[in-house]
């Protein structure tokens, strides 16, 4: 791995084509469908991203299809694995691979690696950081799914109505952030003002007019340094008071 480990994170999700993970390293066959990432440098997005949707050459269990809305259908048209594992690896190699529940995606990927001939596996390209393992270690004996976490940030999710890798990525990635950055709230309200905010990470345009910047006049400085050297004089103790 480079030296980019440290600094550039690839946040990612998979979709797959069932539910049942108590059946071994392959998950009786079960395929990758979608794969969704983004990407971290310096704790910040970059707005680079990957995605895509994969057509796994097998049936979708319908419990699946409940959770992603992803139809055999809908794949019908896209491209298999095999055509698509270069840019995906290119774009993950050497930088901290960060999942939820990472065994899950890693061991999917692995699998579909391995059904092709390829020797790359993902541990071998990226650090693995599981923040479901982060997570409990922080709130243990809590639940610790994706939804409860953007509830514990304050992260707005309410656009989340199926599961999807591409914006569960993006959701993780707030989450990340936020678990790893030793801070609770992207906001300076107070705690009942936070209780009734139903927002979270907003990010704003930069395209938006600066802030207006209102200094003081002349005579106000005057003003101010004259206070001050009143109290000091006094002998009194400095309070600000806002």
């Amino acid at each position: 791995m480079d030296q980019q480990t440290h600094s550039r994170q690839i946040i990612l999700d998979t979709e797959t084509t069932g539910l049942n993970m108590d059946s071994g390293p392959h998950y009786m066959g079960h395929k990758v469908i979608e794969i969704g990432a983004v990407e971290v440098v310096n704790r910040r997005l970059t707005g680079r991203h990957y995605h895509v949707y994969l057509k796994p050459n097998r049936k979708i269990d319908e419990e699946a299809i409940k959770v992603h809305g992803i139809t055999d259908d809908f794949l019908a048209d896209k491209p298999v694995f095999s055509t698509q594992v270069d840019e995906f690896l290119d774009f993950i190699r050497g930088a901290e691979f960060v999942a939820h529940n990472a065994p899950f995606d890693v061991g999917f990927l692995d699998y579909e690696l391995s059904l092709i001939g390829r020797k790359e596996r993902i541990a071998d390209l990226c650090k693995v950081t599981d923040t479901l393992a982060l997570a409990r270690k922080l709130y243990p004996g809590k639940r610790n799914n994706l939804d409860v976490l953007c509830t514990r940030y304050g992260i707005d999710n309410s656009h989340r109505t199926l599961h999807g890798a591409l914006l569960d990525a993006e959701i993780l990635a707030d989450v990340y952030l936020l678990m790893t950055g030793g801070q609770t709230k992207l906001n300076l309200q107070s705690d009942s003002q936070q209780q009734d905010d139903k927002g979270g990470i907003r990010r704003l345009s930069g395209e938006r007019e600066p802030l207006k910047i209102i200094r003081a006049q002349p005579q106000e400085l005057l003003d101010h340094e004259a206070r001050l050297d009143l109290v000091m004089n006094k002998g009194g103790s400095c309070v600000w008071r806002g």
